[in-house]
């Protein structure tokens, strides 16, 4: 059943971003909006606090994949 609900999901946000991209609105792809969320154009803190966050949920997903544990 989770299958069928991450599916869905995975389809609705590629339905979502494929229309932010193709109606070239500016301000509605995921990319627009972490970097307004992180202000990564203006503030060199929120770079750093968003490397940091990438990073660790990478480092954290990786193990997670290949460990099958966390």
């Amino acid at each position: 059943m989770s299958w069928i609900i991450w599916a869905l999901w995975t389809a609705l946000f590629a339905l979502f971003e494929t229309w932010a991209l193709i109606n070239k609105k500016e301000g509605d792809t995921l990319s627009e909006n972490t970097r307004a969320l992180f202000h990564t154009r203006t503030s060199k803190a929120g770079r750093a606090v968003f490397t940091v966050g990438w990073l660790g949920f990478s480092g954290w997903f990786l193990l997670h994949i290949l460990t099958e544990t966390m």
